[in-house]
């Protein structure tokens, strides 16, 4: 059984976003916008897209 895995994409800018959504992003590996990740599926992560829903794209 392969390893679930998720692609997220930055797609809004973070000017004006609060501190810890900003870490949360950069915790998740984006940097600039449009930037995808690909990460495993697993609560912390699920937890983190979560918290910047209005910020990324999880792409499947």
């Amino acid at each position: 059984m392969a390893n679930k895995t998720l692609k997220v994409r930055l797609v809004k800018g973070l000017r004006g976003c609060q501190q810890r959504h900003r870490i949360s992003v950069k915790a998740l590996g984006l940097n600039k916008l449009n930037d995808v990740r690909e990460l495993p599926d697993n609560p912390s992560v699920r937890g983190l897209i979560n918290q910047v829903h209005y910020l990324v794209r999880v792409e499947q």
